[in-house]
């Protein structure tokens, strides 16, 4: 690790003590939400609908854990499924790079694989329109179907190292449901991302007419998951550098 690294880290560990800092940054998240700020931003072309700050923490882990499949439940506009193929191109430039190979955009060795229970039709022709689909594949159902699961198992069964995020419908009952059967996909050192778990923090009316709400969202799912499987651990450390975050105790990782 360099002195720039160690400096980082002191930083950021410094965060979890700093209650003035987190308060602020906690302020900023009720009332951004209130606004929807989220839905001001773009990767590549395409609305992402997510912060910025979570978009540089998933090109941070993305790039360390150096995944060949990244699963995502939810792809409203895709802009996730972009990000996710950019990173993962990178990445096989990067390969080549060092082997002094050339990489054939057509023929990708990594995949994102992404589910929706309706994919919209003009959203789904900007996805396929776009020069990095050739690494996305798109499934439509519900994410807990045991058809579209089975479809996804097959999907994961040529990978070896997998990353997942959940980003679907964000009642707690759905959430756990995923977990139960999406987290187990994720390999050793990787990471199970639980977006929106910042549901369980905001005042009730900033869920509007939505289904879920404080006491009832991924948060609680999470919470409620991790009771029970130990081989997952939240890393605070990514909480704490981001202090903005639509996931608190949401970016998951697996230890065993």
């Amino acid at each position: 690790m360099s002195d720039f690294q160690k400096e980082v880290e002191t930083r950021v560990e410094a965060v979890a003590g700093n209650s003035e800092l987190k308060d602020k940054a906690a302020k900023f998240l009720e009332a951004s939400v209130a606004s929807k700020y989220s839905y001001n931003f773009f990767w590549l072309g395409r609305p992402i609908i997510q912060y910025p700050q979570d978009m540089v923490a998933m090109q941070e882990l993305i790039w360390a854990v150096k995944p060949d499949l990244i699963i995502e439940t939810g792809i409203a506009h895709g802009g996730s499924l972009i990000l996710s193929a950019s990173m993962l191109a990178m990445i096989e430039l990067a390969e080549a790079a060092e082997k002094g190979e050339v990489v054939d955009p057509n023929k990708p060795k990594r995949k994102v694989l992404g589910i929706d229970i309706d994919i919209r039709a003009h959203n789904k022709a900007a996805i396929e329109a776009h020069p990095f689909y050739p690494r996305i594949e798109m499934i439509q159902g519900s994410s807990i179907a045991e058809d579209i699961i089975a479809q996804v198992r097959e999907v994961a069964s040529r990978y070896s190292n997998i990353l997942v995020c959940l980003d679907s419908n964000h009642t707690h009952d759905h959430v756990l449901k995923e977990l139960e059967l999406y987290a187990p996909l994720t390999s050793v050192g990787s990471y199970c991302v639980v977006f929106d778990t910042l549901v369980e923090n905001m005042p009730a009316e900033t869920s509007n007419d939505r289904p879920w709400g404080p006491g009832d969202n991924p948060m609680t799912a999470v919470h409620e998951y991790l009771k029970t499987h130990s081989e997952f651990v939240i890393d605070k450390h990514v909480e704490n550098k981001l202090l903005i975050t639509v996931a608190p105790d949401g970016y998951l990782k697996r230890v065993s």
